[in-house]
């Protein structure tokens, strides 16, 4: 019964909290429905260009989402259910929800600009200057962490014995990597045919929906294989291409469509749990508290469950693709808030599956939280070895590959955004405008080929290193975009105050986590740690020194706001 409790009180509060606290939020800030959206006042066709609010809700969920909500709380899930299931939703609400929401409409306001201009508008040039070099670092990290994931899911240890090509009865594995890349081609055709053939948005959808099933039922009897690298460099290729085309032919659809992959694992999941009560084979196991980890609680636990509650890659997606494709005001709180609920709901729906496998997991029986997450929705449905768990299973690690593509692909468009915007200057609006190196240098190939070339080499080498400073970096990026939606919002003269708690919190949780890294780090450098070490150390020491610097100038900001008052 305890999972079921667990799944209901948490919808139950995280539709409280969208109904009332965002609610709120949209009338403190002055949600105008009138008012032009950036995507109508500049549209381009390239990347501000309306969408329809189902569609954008698709590829801002898909986007946030990622594996973020499903590894965060089942790694966390060791401090026991209950401060995972409170951080999940209290943090939804007051954290995460408030930090996109308020990214959001931040960015509404200042013609779809990024985190970064919305520093320089109420903090000065050398905070944007310094921001973007902070959401550049947190980006290579995505970059590579993804990739990461993504070759590892592709990859299997029977694709040694077939190098490249097609292959029958294929492992689950390898019908991810087919129906992942036949994905891609369906979202381009989607593209075309809504933005270019005039067929409207619910028979496309139709077809869209029934083109998924098709492929994945190809993908059952039919799977793709290829070595490690190859895997890298087409993902590194991919990548690049869908940062630098217009959002309609692939950004758009395919988030469109892979968000229902995400639906429908959740109704599977809430499905699961409903049926699995009063099942005496099955047993949420989790302790509500452990108290071997209470000392540790703070800060790992509010770093480890990262997306599940609050994400700082979740405002650069808010400032850099959503509110360029926003149709109008009045879809911010669904799509900037809404979204962020959901996911935290997604969180509680992981916390569920790997108590459901819990003694396995904890006797290190699975190989990633993402295959605890697959099979412990799956034993919900039949016992392992079934057609119905093998089926289940290979669905979700499916949905779970195509939201880490996705995220994958937002956070190198998003690079190449702040990338080009670092040598800018303040009256140029794109490279075009730019002369001499810094043309170049501000040019979307540039900036994109670098960045995907460095996040694909991190990725390749397997560096689990990398994960250790993830969860940190983006948890420190929140705090300082709490931090800039607040100045922003006093500077024009609307009430803030409800991001000082939250931004407080969050910087404080993260550096304390980065001190107490970099300190372990440099222990390890003396007594002869591999270069892995070094670069944890170097890479925690400059987000650091980056975000304190960022602090004091947001803190010099609220006195001179408070002065002014």
């Amino acid at each position: 019964m305890t999972a079921l409790f667990i799944i209901v009180a948490a919808i139950v509060l995280l539709f409280m909290g969208y109904v009332f606290y965002g609610s709120w939020l949209a009338k403190q800030w002055g949600i105008d429905p009138a008012r032009k959206t950036p995507a109508h006042e500049k549209e381009d066709g390239v990347d501000y260009c309306a969408a329809k609010p189902a569609v954008l809700m698709g590829h801002h969920f898909s986007s946030i989402a990622g594996a973020g909500p499903i590894n965060g709380p089942i790694q966390a899930a060791i401090f026991g259910w209950v401060p995972v299931f409170l951080w999940c939703v209290i943090g939804g609400i007051f954290f995460g929800g408030l930090q996109d929401f308020g990214s959001l409409f931040a960015s509404l306001r200042n013609d779809g600009k990024s985190v970064g201009e919305i520093i320089q508008a109420s903090m000065g040039k050398k905070s944007k200057k310094l921001f973007i070099i902070f959401a550049l670092l947190v980006l290579i990290l995505v970059i590579a962490s993804f990739v990461n994931v993504v070759a590892g899911t592709f990859l299997t240890k029977a694709d040694a014995a077939v190098k490249f090509g097609f292959v029958t009865d294929p492992t689950s594995n390898q019908t991810t990597a087919i129906i992942s890349l036949l994905f891609i081609v369906l979202a381009v055709i989607y593209g075309i045919i809504t933005n270019r053939c005039g067929v409207r948005t619910l028979p496309a959808t139709i077809v869209g929906i029934v083109g998924i099933v098709a492929i994945i039922a190809f993908g059952l009897h039919f799977g793709f294989a290829m070595t490690r690298t190859s895997w890298i460099v087409l993902i590194g290729v991919y990548i690049a291409v869908a940062s630098l085309i217009p959002v309609w032919i692939m950004l758009q659809p395919r988030d469109y469509l892979s968000s229902f992959l995400l639906y429908a694992m959740m109704i599977v999941a809430v499905v699961g749990i409903v049926l699995s009560t009063g099942n005496s084979d099955l047993n949420f196991a989790i302790p509500a508290f452990n108290t071997a980890k209470r000392s540790s609680l703070f800060p790992t636990l509010f770093i480890t469950v990262a997306c599940g509650a609050c994400s700082g890659f979740h405002s650069l997606i808010s400032t850099g693709t959503s509110s360029k494709q926003l149709d109008n005001e009045k879809h911010a709180k669904a799509i900037g808030y809404g979204s962020m609920l959901i996911e935290s709901a997604l969180g509680i729906i992981s916390l569920i599956a790997v108590g459901m496998v819990w003694d396995k997991w904890i006797n290190k029986g699975f190989g990633s939280p993402s295959a605890a997450f697959g099979a412990g929705i799956a034993t919900m449905f039949g016992k392992e070895g079934t057609p119905v768990y093998n089926i289940i299973n290979a669905l979700l690690t499916l949905a779970v590959s195509v939201f880490a593509l996705t995220s994958l692909d937002t956070g190198t468009r998003l690079s190449r955004f702040m990338f080009s915007e670092l040598f800018l200057k303040e009256n140029e609006s794109t490279w075009k405008d730019a002369s001499g190196v810094r043309k170049l240098l501000a040019h979307p190939l540039f900036g994109t080929s670098l960045m995907v070339a460095i996040g694909c080499i991190l990725g390749g080498l397997s560096l689990s290193q990398i994960w250790g400073l993830f969860g940190a970096a983006n948890q420190l990026l929140a705090g300082i975009a709490l931090m800039a939606v607040a100045a922003w919002l006093g500077e024009a003269g609307k009430n803030n105050k409800m991001f000082f708690v939250p931004m407080v919190f969050m910087l404080a949780a993260t550096l304390t986590f980065l001190v107490k890294k970099i300190i372990e780090k440099a222990d390890a450098v003396v007594k002869g740690a591999p270069w892995g070490d070094w670069f944890q150390l170097i890479f925690a020491a400059a987000m650091a020194v980056l975000a304190v610097i960022l602090i004091v100038e947001g803190m010099r900001t609220f006195i001179k706001q408070s002065k002014n008052k």
